[in-house]
């Protein structure tokens, strides 16, 4: 066995879990340091209706959950892009360094093109979904197909 043989189902897994971890440390960054208040706050300094705090915190918890578990991730990943074409920009005049006073732009970016391979490669087979769709194909329902070749 290779140490680099092509192994996609673990790199599915890998994206999988990086950016369900994203988007629940964001969603808990949000909520648990900078409060709903701060985070309304924030949302304002940039002219943004503060209303859509919580539904942009509902979004990141249930999208990263959704990822995480593969259940509908490639649509989760989808729907979440506006949040990262909203937080590119916020971010933009600040410069591409992340690091820069008030965070740059080149991470939105990259998590959104880690959403979109996402979304193209699927879940994969350590995903909630294909483990119920070869559990299906297993009893012989029909019109199943097996989710780890592709979703």
């Amino acid at each position: 066995m290779s140490l680099f043989r092509p192994a996609p189902d673990a790199a599915r897994l890998l994206l999988r879990a990086s950016l369900a971890t994203m988007w629940l440390s964001h969603a808990w960054l949000k909520y648990g340091v900078f409060t709903m208040a701060g985070f309304q706050g924030f949302l304002a300094q940039q002219h943004l209706p503060t209303w859509i705090a919580w539904p942009v915190l509902l979004a990141e918890v249930s999208g990263g959950l959704l990822i995480a578990l593969g259940a509908g991730g490639r649509w989760a990943s989808i729907a979440l892009l506006p949040i990262l074409a909203g937080a590119t920009a916020v971010h933009w005049p600040n410069g591409w360094v992340f690091t820069a006073p008030n965070g740059g732009w080149e991470y939105p970016v990259f998590l959104a093109a880690m959403s979109v391979v996402h979304a193209l490669l699927g879940d994969g087979r350590f995903a909630l979904r294909a483990a119920r769709a070869e559990g299906d194909a297993a009893a012989g329902r029909n019109g199943t197909r097996l989710a780890g070749a592709r979703a």
